[in-house]
């Protein structure tokens, strides 16, 4: 299984280094008793740092789970999963947040902008929140969304964007504090191709530009094609490759 599921093996990769994340038999149950339902039975997962790794499988197969799981969003239920280093399972709910807010960013489907906030007021917002002091909100704020290409729509609030431009600027609030990890939980599916397709490249690039490790959960063959290495959830279980059909 380790050789499956271990990012170092990806062909044509260099000298392995610090795994991004590394997640050891981890479990998610729901309910008890009678009620109580398995959502991830044992999962082993790799990524390595740098690595873009999609994961894909049919509905219910626990992707989105096991998405937060490894991100620190949701607990697990048995298991180990590390970050850079550090075992989140071990935390406690406020330093479980610092690890999210440090080192992690997340793209969700739904985009999950604050609909009264402008793109700017968007993204400087995990700065102020959770940002470093050194940090001038307002500049990296600017900074960003002109890498995403928007900074022409700074002013205007998510309700007068696009999906694609919403989900761009979803993107420019994902880096807002440099986070070394982004997830996402199919950050193209709620867009048409083309869109898809723009957001893609912007993941992409942040990928090769910023030395990122991008972990993408999603339905898209062509999404998964573009990535490093890809992995299949089948009924709670990891696997390298698809469900019989």
């Amino acid at each position: 299984m380790a050789m499956i599921l271990d990012g170092d093996q990806v062909a044509g990769r260099g000298v392995a280094t610090a795994p991004a994340i590394e997640a050891t038999g981890i479990t998610k149950e729901y309910g008890d008793g009678d009620n109580q339902v398995q959502i991830l039975k044992g999962v082993d997962l790799t990524v390595r740092t740098g690595e873009t790794l999609a994961i894909m499988g049919p509905s219910g197969s626990g992707k989105s789970t096991l998405l937060g799981c490894i991100s620190g969003l949701d607990t697990v239920t048995g298991g180990t999963v590390v970050i850079g280093g550090e075992d989140i399972t071990r935390l406690g709910e406020n330093a479980l947040a610092s690890v999210r807010n440090r080192r992690i960013g997340f793209v969700f489907q739904t985009f999950n902008l604050i609909g009264t906030l402008s793109a700017q007021e968007n993204v400087e917002l995990p700065i102020l929140l959770h940002g470093h002091g050194t940090v001038n909100p307002a500049r990296r704020a600017r900074e960003l969304l002109d890498l995403v290409g928007l900074s022409h729509r700074r002013k205007h609030r998510p309700g007068q964007m696009s999906g694609g431009e919403q989900q761009r600027v979803a993107i420019a609030r994902a880096l807002a504090n440099d986070p070394a990890i982004v997830f996402g939980d199919e950050p193209t599916g709620n867009l048409d191709s083309f869109n898809g397709e723009l957001v893609m490249n912007l993941l992409t690039r942040m990928k090769e530009e910023m030395g990122k490790t991008l972990i993408l959960v999603t339905h898209d063959a062509r999404i998964a094609q573009r990535c490093d290495r890809t992995v299949y959830m089948h009924d709670g279980r990891l696997t390298d490759r698809p469900a019989a059909s």
